[in-house]
């Protein structure tokens, strides 16, 4: 059993110390790894801790992100800020081998009236980190850092899985220093600094909202969204169409999705060169139509809820055919423990525990037993948003017969005359249930409600109820 895509450093003692935060910059001259975005936030905190004597190294994760249109350009702009070195860190397969891991799994723990967040920030994150601290170790730098603050989920998955790889990493992150935070309090003082050494930061038209997106979904938050009286519809969509315009062209479409061992093979009988291919395919068939977008109130890891808006259209496509054809394929007993494992691995992949020993445990069960059985394909016709149809389904180790029960004359599996047996063996347990709701009706009086009431308006032996008893 292959335990994690992601090799771990091996520790020099049998039980590692405890990884330390530096509440300071670490001293001069150190070298520091930034897991570096290219955004206002991670540009000021280079060109500080450079300017503070840091030897910084910056590093920019490959995640084919729908926000950004060259993010080959974005490492430079760290070295332009005062990185000693920068590097482009290529996370596109691996990120989209954890995606599809998630849908085998059923990995989402959020839903509001049916609709899933589909974790993609926090797969993103997983697959960023380690991918990081690995290309750290190539370099030599051990002491991480990132821009995120104290009062979200990511600072947890950077720090977890960061220690998970390399086990005597040390942290500093800008947004737990005082005195960063003092200086920097907010976009207006990070703006101002970077003008005075003569890097003016160009924001573009200021958004309502904020974005951090991957090739798997995108996330809208903060600003006007964290307000319940906003919603969806001052959002304007990076992955597909904003399915509520009217005017917005939306025309149906069938499409036609193949699995094999509970991973997609073909589109529309198109086939790929890579898992990455495939699934920008997916992507690109669900966006045109708006599939996959959600509002979801949330719990956050300090369990303070926030509000997100979130578009995933290919890992919705993808979850829509996988649950088609696992519902067509295992019996409820393998499903329900899908829908319950699932759930609970959902909520750890969520607090960045996504490669501890409980998480690779229900990934195994999960992977093992119940996605290579899910061969076949789904063909749907998408309209508008999540309005969709089911077409058709071909599974090929289907459990589904539609001659076991036909309304029509067939050639049966039992008879009539098994199911009257049938019936009358369950008698034995209704009896006796019974019997135990009469004796609770009686000890518990009023407090039975009407099921008690009911049953005793039979009467004990099942006769006549006697009106004066």
């Amino acid at each position: 059993m292959q335990l994690s895509p992601y090799r771990l450093w091996p520790s020099a003692s049998i039980r590692p110390l405890m990884s330390r935060i530096h509440r300071t910059l670490p001293p001069r001259g150190a070298r520091i790894g930034i897991a570096f975005s290219g955004g206002l936030d991670t540009r000021c905190a280079v060109a500080w801790m450079s300017r503070q004597g840091l030897d910084v190294f910056a590093y920019t994760a490959d995640l084919a992100q729908p926000d950004e249109t060259h993010v080959a350009d974005i490492p430079p702009i760290a070295l332009k800020h005062g990185a000693g070195a920068a590097r482009l860190v290529d996370c596109r397969e691996a990120l989209v081998r954890e995606g599809m891991t998630a849908v085998q799994c059923g990995a989402f723990h959020l839903s509001s009236g049916g609709k899933k967040y589909f974790n993609t920030t926090p797969l993103g994150r997983a697959v960023t980190t380690t991918a990081i601290i690995r290309a750290m170790r190539e370099d030599g730098v051990n002491i991480f850092s990132d821009g995120s603050t104290h009062k979200g989920n990511d600072i947890q998955r950077f720090f977890r899985y960061g220690v998970l790889v390399n086990p005597s990493l040390e942290i500093y992150k800008p947004w737990l220093d005082r005195a960063f935070v003092d200086a920097f309090g907010g976009r207006k003082e990070m703006s101002a600094y970077l003008s005075s050494i003569g890097l003016p930061y160009t924001m573009a038209a200021e958004k309502a909202y904020s974005t951090d997106a991957n090739v798997l979904g995108a996330t809208h938050e903060a600003k006007d969204l964290e307000r319940l009286d906003q919603n969806m519809k001052i959002v304007e969509p990076i992955m597909g169409v904003p399915h509520w315009r009217r005017e917005q062209a939306v025309s149906p479409e069938e499409v036609r999705v193949e699995l094999a061992r509970g991973l997609p093979v073909a589109v529309n009988g198109a086939s790929f060169a890579s898992a990455f291919e495939c699934f920008r395919e997916l992507n690109a068939a669900g966006g045109r139509h708006g599939l996959g977008m959600s509002d979801q109130i949330e719990n956050r890891v300090i369990d303070a809820k926030s509000r997100g808006i979130y578009e995933a259209p290919g890992m919705a496509l993808l979850h829509v055919v996988y649950e088609r054809l696992l519902s067509a394929v295992h019996n409820e007993n393998t499903t329900d423990l899908y829908f319950s494992l699932g759930r609970r691995l959902g909520r750890l992949l969520y607090e960045g525990r996504w490669f501890d020993p409980e998480s690779l445990m229900l990934k195994e069960a999960l992977t093992r037993w119940v996605a290579p059985a899910v061969t076949g394909s789904v063909t749907l016709e998408l309209r508008r948003g999540d309005d969709y149809t089911i077409l058709d389904t071909k599974a090929a180790r289907s459990a589904y017969e539609p001659d076991k029960l036909s309304m029509e004359k067939t050639a049966s599996a039992f008879t009539p005359e098994d199911r009257v047996g049938a019936l009358e063996m369950q008698s034995l347990g209704v009896l006796d249930n019974r019997q135990l709701l009469l004796h609770l009706a009686k000890v518990l009086g009023p407090a039975a409600g009407a099921s008690g009431e009911l049953l005793l308006l039979g009467g004990e032996d099942g006769g006549p109820a006697n009106e004066n008893k």
